[in-house]
């Protein structure tokens, strides 16, 4: 009787399997001869100053020291020539808006960018090409315009 044909996938696949453990192990042997001759490669990596990995080691007489105190771990806090007062009401013109689907969108006068709008969002009604003021808070996909008054 003749073997079936999935029993001799499995001994072709494992012959695969044993054949590329052979060679792993023939390049691990490799590598180990090599290294103990000393044709190996880069045994220390090192950083030079301008970032770059080299072979050899950093030049003491170049070593720059730096203070401690310079160093600036996290957000530098904001000085208050820093701060800009900016006011939040934004002015702009209602590009689109659909009362049955509850949303449209808002062009800034200001950036000319479109802002989302939803219905729950709305503190006057408002029409296309309407003009409005509004704030912005940020949403799942973006800026939203919230707090739309007709001007």
């Amino acid at each position: 009787m003749a073997k079936s044909q999935q029993a001799f996938n499995k001994i072709e696949k494992e012959k695969l399997k044993q054949k590329k453990r052979e060679e792993k192990k023939k390049k691990k042997e490799a590598r180990k001869a090599e290294s103990k001759d000393g044709k190996g490669g880069i045994q220390f990596a090192y950083v030079d100053q301008f970032g770059n990995l080299t072979d050899t080691p950093p030049d003491p007489t170049e070593r720059e020291e730096i203070d401690i105190e310079s160093i600036e771990i996290g957000i530098p806090k904001q000085l208050e020539s820093d701060k800009e007062e900016i006011d939040p009401v934004r002015k702009g013109k209602v590009s689109f808006f659909d009362n049955s689907k509850g949303f449209g969108f808002i062009i800034d006068s200001d950036s000319q960018e479109k802002h989302f709008c939803h219905i729950s969002g709305l503190i006057d009604k408002i029409q296309e090409n309407d003009k409005v003021s509004f704030e912005l808070e940020r949403g799942m996909k973006g800026m939203n315009a919230v707090r739309v008054k007709l001007i």
